[in-house]
């Protein structure tokens, strides 16, 4: 499949590509979000698909979006999906009310994972998939972790920051409330500094990807003994306020 349009991501594809054969860390990455995902949900920025595949397995009522062309129409060919389910939403967009309006209120769930540290207006991108929500419904947030962090992985994907447990409650707690914040995949953080930052490499190397997924069951534990306190990613899930 050959696509023309100016909205292809070829890096991120690469990176996405990497990463969608490592079935043990992305089981674990929905395993961590699941919890706060009921009722009719909906992704922000879907990718490949490498988190949608479990909701789908399990029969969720999910909607998928991503403002890449070459993105949806992978999804729609792997899953048999649709345009009534595989959507085109700019979470930045400055006509977002006006252009989904049909969407707002909609979800009872919406969770976006690595994709808010693309965005310069962080704040409008927060604001606009509340309006997607149901009063009372939540949103989960998964982004890069630590500032310090910040190298050539970073460059490559057109990352604008990376976060940490009080900027991304700052960012979000302003638009609904908070119900918990944590971190994940604390061993992540050496392969990132590492191979990013010390080796310099600009695309993870699949064969680092292949070693950390082996390598899940036991980060799993080392998460759970450090009580999702530190980790190469910082999660937040808030509420829309009831009366909004």
């Amino acid at each position: 499949m050959q696509f023309q349009y100016r909205d292809v991501d070829q890096e991120g594809l690469v990176t996405l590509d990497a990463i969608s054969s490592a079935d043990k860390f992305n089981k674990w990455i929905y395993d961590a979000i699941r919890p706060f995902c009921q009722g009719t949900i909906l992704e922000i920025g879907s990718g490949i698909g490498n988190i949608s595949q479990f909701f789908i397995r399990e029969k969720n009522d999910i909607y998928l979006s991503d403002i890449r062309l070459n993105y949806r129409e992978i999804v729609k060919d792997k899953f048999g999906l649709d345009d009534q389910r595989v959507l085109d939403i700019d979470i930045v967009r400055q006509d977002f009310n006006d252009v989904y309006a049909a969407l707002l209120g909609k979800f009872d769930s919406v969770f976006c994972l690595n994709v808010v540290e693309h965005i310069k207006e962080d704040h409008a991108a927060i604001d606009n998939m509340v309006k997607l929500l149901k009063p009372g419904g939540k949103l989960t947030v998964l982004v890069p972790a630590y500032q310090a962090l910040y190298n050539h992985f970073d460059v490559t994907l057109e990352h604008y920051r990376r976060y940490n447990r009080e900027t991304l409650v700052s960012l979000m707690s302003r638009h609904g409330t908070l119900i918990r914040v944590f971190n994940f995949n604390f061993v992540g953080i050496f392969g990132w500094f590492v191979s990013g930052k010390l080796l310099g490499n600009k695309i993870l190397p699949t064969n680092e990807v292949k070693l950390f997924n082996y390598l899940v069951p036991i980060n799993r534990i080392i998460d759970r003994i450090l009580c999702r306190k530190i980790g190469l990613s910082v999660v937040c899930v808030i509420s829309k306020h009831p009366l909004t």
